[in-house]
């Protein structure tokens, strides 16, 4: 009877035992299944992007949700004061991944302009697309050119922002200073507001076209954008090489016809000190999974172009991944 009872109780510690490694086996598919962070050394990664009324915020927001899904990590995108701001939280350890533009990733990692120091803590993963200097204003201003600020309340962008070195540079070789304007410092979104509200007459927005804000503005009024005189385009790129032509096609916040203008690119990079795998694991999910960016930008990202116009070192994760798809020798 003993014997019989120890038998029982032997069979049933053996069902335990392998419902418990079914029940183990089980959990651990299932967390497969819904992304497990695929060997990745972190839980969580920080991006920042820009302004709400800027194309950096909602790329940055399609960005962080295929980067969750592809690698199991929580990926949260925040709006920031934009590139220069962005460069300094990489700096200071406070982001993992950043938007900027290339000129000012260049100035970042050199210590010029905007930067009185070196900011050797970032590298970068690849390049996006055409950041499109934009002089908004309305149709009835009677701001034809950029000569026509002049003594005008026009937004140059946070001093020492990307928007506000274009401004500079741009007003330069049309041989004009800041001074000669009512410089207004606004976001994005402040000066399509700005401009609606009769409070400044013009802004300089760079961003990627359509920018929100400027989309916003010409739903209610009819809106043009200043065009840049094809010698002073010339001269621009000969003093700053990272500057590319670039149009704002017709059609555009309701544009009769194209509008030339210049554009630097927009970039991401990562802090440096980010183990290689983790940035060749993220630099994969974002440009293997560019079909589902739906904003208008995301058709312009692609593996190929993203080797081109880098202003800083590439992260040697990304550079392995390039490699990989035979865009970098």
């Amino acid at each position: 009877m003993m014997k019989k009872g120890i038998s029982f109780l032997l069979a049933l510690l053996v069902v335990i035992s392998l419902a418990a490694c079914n029940q183990k086996i089980e959990t651990s598919s299932e967390k497969e299944k819904s992304g497990d962070s695929k060997g990745l050394s972190v839980d969580r990664l920080s991006i920042v992007t820009g302004g709400t009324g800027g194309t950096y915020y909602p790329l940055g927001g399609e960005m962080a949700k295929i980067i969750g899904k592809e690698l199991g990590v929580e990926a949260n995108s925040q709006a920031s004061g934009a590139s220069v701001e962005n460069m300094q939280l990489l700096q200071d350890g406070d982001a993992d991944i950043a938007f900027t533009q290339t000129d000012i990733a260049s100035y970042a990692a050199e210590g010029k302009e905007m930067f009185k120091e070196k900011v050797d803590q970032i590298a970068g993963i690849g390049t996006l697309y055409p950041e499109t200097i934009q002089i908004v204003t309305l149709k009835d201003s009677g701001i034809k050119s950029v000569e026509d600020l002049k003594g005008k309340k026009v937004s140059v962008g946070a001093p020492g922002s990307g928007t506000f070195a274009n401004a500079e540079q741009i007003l330069k070789v049309h041989g004009m200073k800041m001074d000669d304007l009512k410089a207004q410092h606004l976001s994005f979104d402040e000066s399509a507001e700005g401009i609606q509200d009769g409070n400044i007459q013009a802004a300089f927005i760079t961003a990627g076209t359509p920018t929100g804000a400027v989309e916003a503005l010409s739903a209610t009024n009819p809106v043009t954008i200043v065009p840049i005189a094809e010698d002073k385009i010339k001269e621009l790129m000969k003093e700053h090489p990272y500057y590319i032509e670039d149009v704002v096609k017709s059609g555009t916040y309701k544009l009769e016809q194209d509008v030339k203008t210049v554009a630097v690119l927009s970039m991401l990079a990562v802090r440096k000190d980010m183990k290689e795998d983790d940035v060749y694991q993220i630099t994969k999910a974002i440009f293997e999974n560019t079909d589902k960016i739906s904003h208008a930008k995301g058709k312009l990202i692609n593996a190929e172009k993203a080797v081109d116009g880098m202003g800083i070192d590439f992260h040697p994760g990304a550079k392995k991944y390039f490699k990989e798809k035979g865009n970098l020798k």
